[in-house]
């Protein structure tokens, strides 16, 4: 049974190190060619309403809500996805802009 367990453990110790050792590159934040520019007319697309991406821009950068669980139907605490969340979130989210630190950046807020 000892004997056994040894096995077991010497694949488990081989097994964490080969994912250690893994190739694939951690997840990066898009580089700019891959980012969306989009209206404030085109940002209201993204409400997160009836299966659409819940998108929010703040400070002219665009994050995605979309994952949050915070976020149902592009709603949370009186904020819609798919508006230019800057001021609010600023002066009265109770999270202010630490929440964003946890968002994907999507794209940049631009001029009609």
């Amino acid at each position: 049974m000892k004997k056994h367990l040894k096995i077991l453990m010497l694949l488990l110790i081989a097994s964490l190190i080969l994912v250690g050792c893994s190739t694939e590159s951690p997840a990066e934040e898009p580089n700019e060619e891959e980012l969306l520019e989009l209206t404030l007319e085109e940002l209201a697309q993204y409400d997160g309403k009836e299966g659409r991406k819940a998108y929010v821009a703040v400070d002219g950068v665009i994050y995605d809500f979309t994952d949050s669980d915070m976020w149902g139907e592009g709603e949370h605490n009186g904020f819609e996805a798919g508006k230019d969340l800057t001021d609010g979130i600023k002066e009265s989210s109770p999270h202010g802009l630490a929440v964003l630190e946890r968002m994907p950046i999507v794209g940049n807020l631009v001029e009609d």
